[in-house]
């Protein structure tokens, strides 16, 4: 008969090592504003899921997908690295 055991470390995660890192920290700052742009679009989303979107739901959908667009683009040229060993 085989037992079914739970390692401790595993089920605990409050180790130290499972902090997220400096970096991680970092990237999701540098992240926030597209995350926040696509809670925005969520949320008008998610308004007009039980009735019939009004000319005003649609706009602040367009709205919001404008900006997720935009900070998608944004997030895009800030993280996008140049590429080294110069002109070709």
């Amino acid at each position: 008969m085989d037992h079914i055991v739970t390692v401790q470390d595993a089920v605990t995660a409050f180790a130290d090592w499972r902090e997220p890192t400096a970096a991680e920290l970092d990237a999701i700052e540098q992240e926030m504003p597209a995350i926040l742009a696509e809670v925005d679009l969520l949320d008008a989303q998610i308004v007009t899921l039980d009735r019939t979107p009004s000319e005003l739901d649609a706009r602040r959908i367009r709205r919001a997908r404008r900006r997720v667009l935009a900070e998608r683009a944004a997030l895009a040229n800030r993280t996008a690295t140049v590429p080294t060993g110069g002109a070709a």
